[in-house]
């Protein structure tokens, strides 16, 4: 039956009120979120939140989109082709403030960046800095981001780069190779094919990026403020309860997306977020998960100008908002 045109405003007051607590009114509001890269445990927070309905309990229709070889996350945000895209590093979101792009970062669920640098066991490595001048295998997503600061920080030239194409063969079999990777896949892969690699965190050599950013265009935080702030909040629940509680549900719905994942490596990921403290440690530990600060924003950004990666007028403030993870959201939920 058709509402009187009188009762609409209330309807609509009242619809917009369940959304703002989380409750479900009427149809969903859908939210596409992209990560990435494939499905796998880096994003298991996203995953274990979509399982355990959290989403849908505050009024959200989630679906998560994997990224991959070739895909952009960042580029189809900017376009509006999807709601919100996981940045694995802060060079993301201060590219997209250089090229004047409409996407804001509202959190970050990784306070330590996974990647790393890796070789064979040599003498002639033993830091970032011996590596110059040596062949490294780089993907194309990162020669623009990490590879940057990398560059500026120890001089290495992109004539040392080497293609890498997210296949870990080549490296096996050479010993004098280099090449990128996260602390919670690479290195395990390599140690079952009988390789134990030196690992080169670079979170520990000086890398003060956030990693896994939720980001969104900024017509949509304008327009969807209430959606926004539930997808976030529904995320770092998720996160918590991912590394906390049976992580089962959410390695079921990353195979369903990703099939070529086995549950040893999901469960090795899991550890190493959980022993480095990629997502709990740091200021997460008294701020929340997802926390982002104003002082490591800053900070970032002037080494990277400094560096001479970005011009001196960039200002991060133009693609970071912070008023989603200065509460100490999810504290309560900590062990």
């Amino acid at each position: 039956m058709r509402q009187p045109a009188k009762s609409i405003p209330r309807l609509l007051s009242l619809c917009a009120l369940a959304v703002l607590v989380g409750l479900p009114a009427g149809a969903a509001e859908k939210f596409v979120f992209m990560t990435d890269w494939v499905a796998q445990a880096e994003q298991g927070g996203f995953y274990q939140a979509l399982a355990e309905g959290l989403y849908a309990k505050r009024g959200l229709e989630v679906e998560i989109r994997p990224g991959g070889t070739g895909m952009d996350p960042q580029k189809l945000l900017a376009a509006g082709s999807i709601d919100g895209a996981m940045a694995s590093s802060g060079f993301f979101t201060l590219n997209l403030i250089d090229v004047g792009a409409p996407v804001v970062t509202v959190a970050a669920m990784f306070q330590k960046d996974p990647t790393i640098l890796m070789s064979h066991p040599r003498s002639d490595v033993t830091s970032l800095a011996d590596m110059k001048g040596k062949p490294i295998h780089i993907g194309d997503p990162s020669v623009n981001t990490m590879w940057r600061w990398l560059a500026s920080r120890y001089g290495y030239s992109d004539i040392q780069i080497r293609k890498y194409s997210f296949n870990i063969a080549p490296f096996l079999v050479d010993k004098s190779a280099i090449q990128q990777g996260y602390v919670t896949s690479e290195p395990f892969t390599a140690e079952k094919a009988g390789v134990k690699p030196q690992v080169f965190l670079l979170a520990d050599n000086g890398f003060a990026s956030y990693s896994a950013m939720i980001m969104v265009r900024k017509d949509v935080l304008t327009r969807r403020e209430a959606v926004v702030k539930a997808f976030v909040e529904a995320s770092i629940e998720g996160w918590y309860h991912f590394l906390t509680r049976d992580p089962a549900a959410a390695y079921a719905l990353i195979k369903k997306q990703n099939p070529d994942i086995d549950d040893a490596t999901l469960a090795n990921a899991r550890q190493k977020i959980i022993e480095y403290g990629l997502v709990t440690g740091g200021d997460a530990a008294t701020q929340g998960v997802g926390y982002m600060s104003a002082e490591r924003w800053q900070k970032f950004t002037k080494e990277m100008k400094d560096l001479g990666i970005y011009p001196q007028n960039l200002d991060w403030r133009q693609g970071v908002d912070l008023r989603f993870v200065d509460k100490g959201q999810g504290l309560a939920l900590k062990p």
